[in-house]
Formats: C-alpha cells, structure tokens, sequence
C-alpha cells in the first residue's frame, strides 16, 4: 500500500470515528471536526517529527496544539490510531468519568494532550510560549497549532499575533481552518474579519493559502511549503480553505451540524459515504 493510499483510507475511517463517537452520546461537534480530517491525519501520520509515546516535555520533537477545542472528535480519532491510546477508549467519548471529555483537558492525562483547550482564542498565546521554551531549549523543533476562522474574532489572538512577529517567533506554524462557518452562521455574517491573510501580513507574518484544503496531497505540499518557511525571522500562518462536514453530503457547506449529532439513519447514510478501511472501534 502507497503511503498516499494509507493516509486516504486513515481519513475514511477517522471520519467513521468522528461519526460513531458524536451519534453514540447525542453530543458534539461532527461539522469541524470532518472537515479537518484530512489535516489533522497529514499532520500525525506525515508531518510531525514526533518520538514514540508521549510525555510532556516534548523535549526532541514537534509540538501540535489544537486552540478551536471543540473538534475534539478528530484529535481524539487520529490520536488513538497515531498509537497514543487505544482505539476502543473512543467509544468513551463525552461519556461519564471519560479522559476524552467535549473538549480536550489535562486532568486525566490523556496522552497526545498537553494543553486544555476549548475556550476560544488561548490555544495560539500558548503555542508561542511553547516556540519560545523551544528556542530556551536550544530544541530546534517546531511548534503547530490549530485555530478556527470564527475563533480569530476573540480578540486575545491579534495581541498573540502580534507579540509572535514583534518576537520573531519563526519557529512556529499557526494553521487557519477556513471554513466560513461558526456555531450561529457564516463568519461573514456573524462578524466580517474582511480579509484574513492581509490582516497576518499587516502583522509581519509569513502567510501561504492551501486552497484545496481537504485534497490530501495539497495539504501535504502546502505544509512542506510552511516547514521550508521556518527559521527566518517570521512566524507562518497556513490558511487551510476547507469544507465544513467535508466527506458527508447533508453535512457539507452548512453551520447546522456545527454542533449536531446525527440521528440513526444519518449515522447510516455518513457511515455509507464513507466505506469502511481500517476497521471500527
């Protein structure tokens, strides 16, 4: 099997998972969280020079922080089949007592997370801190984040974005996942940010569009593009242009399952579209 083979059939099956875990509690947040599904497997399965286990220091490896916490379903997913816990604990998810909680916390020591994450706008000020121990470490490794367009509309980002290009945090990448959509509508209507990448420029950053953000092979070549960036005074942004509900037709290009899960027969039809690969939970 090609490697791009495998990280198109990992995609299927996390989008199975993503599926399984938000209709078995009634809860979640399906929409995000399938329209990351192809990044988030680039990013663990390809991308992330990361060591086998998990601690953390992270001392000796990239670091990935996901700030928009409420796409938990496809961290959680790719984490258990990226090794750091197993697959069967998802079918815990949002459940009493459970380390994979809506949004991802410490508390528990869940394994892949070292940071609480779901109160909108910290994940990026928390990334940078971490680019800085980096650099205190003499570690040369990276430092990845997560943020959502609807997100970037908490103010406590544009003082982080600030500080990272006043600070020539240039060992940090900080991915947007443009979506267009947020919780009560389309981020255009709910507040218009105009546009995105002329405001990272306007605040030094270094700023490339990976246009096709669900196509695996873009992604890979735009995140390569953002790496080879590193290291030269400015810290990257990657616009990531996807589709909300991405790989489950009645979810796609709508805010309506930002937060919904699908019933027995939606369950059905997305499971349908979306054949099974590596085997379920």
């Amino acid at each position: 099997m090609s490697n791009t083979q495998h990280l198109h059939d990992f995609t299927t099956q996390v989008r199975r998972d993503i599926l399984r875990m938000v209709h078995a509690v009634n809860s979640g947040h399906p929409g995000g969280s399938l329209g990351c599904a192809e990044f988030f497997t680039v990013l663990y399965q390809n991308l992330l020079d990361r060591k086998p286990g998990f601690d953390m220091d992270g001392i000796g490896e990239d670091l990935f922080f996901l700030s928009n916490g409420h796409i938990s379903p496809v961290f959680y997913s790719v984490l258990a089949r990226s090794g750091y816990f197993p697959v069967s604990e998802l079918a815990t998810f949002r459940k009493l007592n459970s380390r994979l909680q809506g949004h991802p916390t410490t508390h528990e020591g869940l394994p892949g997370i070292r940071v609480a994450s779901g109160s909108l706008g910290q994940g990026l000020s928390v990334s940078i801190g971490a680019a800085q121990a980096k650099k205190l470490n003499n570690c040369n490794h990276l430092i990845y984040t997560l943020l959502g367009d609807g997100e970037l509309q908490e103010g406590q980002n544009w003082e982080a974005i600030m500080y990272a290009s006043a600070n020539k945090i240039d060992n940090l990448i900080a991915t947007v996942d443009l979506n267009g959509q947020q919780i009560d509508g389309a981020t255009d209507d709910v507040l218009n940010m105009g546009s995105i990448r002329a405001k990272f420029e306007a605040f030094d950053w270094d700023v490339i569009d990976i246009k096709e953000g669900n196509n695996i092979e873009a992604i890979i070549a735009g995140m390569d593009d953002a790496k080879s960036r590193t290291g030269k005074g400015k810290p990257v942004c990657v616009l990531l242009h996807t589709v909300m509900g991405h790989g489950v037709d009645f979810m796609m290009h709508t805010n309506a399952w930002h937060g919904k899960a699908p019933n027995k027969d939606q369950l059905a039809t997305g499971l349908a579209q979306n054949a099974q690969t590596l085997g379920d939970y």
